[in-house]
């Protein structure tokens, strides 16, 4: 069996855990109550994704390149209050 890496998006949730999406798998959504259980529940998710499509004879994508989030400091000068 071939190993597939896919990037999952965690949002936190107002009420509490997180909301998971899987943006290279079209309707590939799920949630879990905290960080580890949204990221086991989202390997869960993908699995059944995979599985349901290989059953029903479609392609499975493939993500090319793993899409990173990047967080960076960008530093600005405020404008002298006059």
């Amino acid at each position: 069996m071939e190993a597939l890496t896919y990037t999952i998006e965690l949002s936190p949730l107002e009420e509490g855990g997180f909301s998971v999406r899987v943006p290279a798998l079209p309707g590939c959504v799920t949630w879990g109550t905290s960080f580890d259980h949204a990221v086991a529940m989202a390997r869960e998710a993908i699995e059944l994704w995979i599985e349901e499509m290989s059953e029903h004879g479609e392609p499975i994508p493939e993500e090319r390149e793993l899409a990173r989030p990047v967080k960076l400091g960008v530093q600005v000068h405020r404008p002298a209050l006059t």
